[in-house]
């Protein structure tokens, strides 16, 4: 088996009986591959995680991979305001739910990073929505400048935090598993 990596990969520290998290990414691969050094840790994957005792175990020097949920959509309308609102083209569906975490990429003014989706529209009818129309924990009320992007995207974005047995450092990185052992 063999890994083709994914974007950048990443580290950060961790301290005993602690929990420690990570600079938030955005998913770009359905693995991440994790690796604790100088200290055995349980790691939690989700948008606002706190890793406790009861998450997955990583003894020290050993390394895992750990499936991620990949969801995108490409965004055709923004509005500002105190919270933003994300349109997704006519006839497509939100992949993300309320709880999850997004980053907006590919934008001149509007993009952000790991936000919250505080509601998905569900609304029908001739003025309705369908589901294809988010609201998002991004206060952009400071963007005058109208929306105008057509390479727009929104992806899920995830954070991994660790809870040190012992004090340590996690390195992860996306992967792509290749070929069969």
């Amino acid at each position: 088996m063999s890994h083709r990596p994914v974007g950048a990969g990443a580290s950060f520290n961790f301290s005993a009986g602690a929990a420690s998290t990570s600079s938030a990414f955005s998913v770009q691969s359905n693995v991440v591959r994790i690796v604790a050094v100088s200290g055995a840790a349980h790691v939690k994957i989700d948008g606002d995680p706190v890793a406790s005792r009861s998450d997955y175990y990583i003894p020290s020097g050993e390394s895992v991979t750990l499936a991620l949920t990949k969801a995108s959509n490409r965004v055709v309308g923004v509005t500002t305001g105190s919270t933003t609102i994300i349109d997704f083209a006519e006839g497509t569906q939100s992949p993300f739910g309320v709880g999850d975490y997004v980053t907006l990429s590919g934008t001149t003014y509007h993009d952000f990073s790991h936000k919250r989706v505080s509601a998905v529209d569900t609304s029908s009818g001739v003025s309705g929505y369908q589901q294809e129309r988010i609201t998002v924990q991004n206060d952009s009320s400071g963007i005058i400048t109208a929306f105008s992007s057509p390479d727009a995207s929104l992806t899920l974005s995830q954070k991994i935090s660790a809870f040190g047995v012992a004090a340590g450092t996690i390195y992860h990185q996306q992967v792509q598993i290749t070929g069969q052992a």
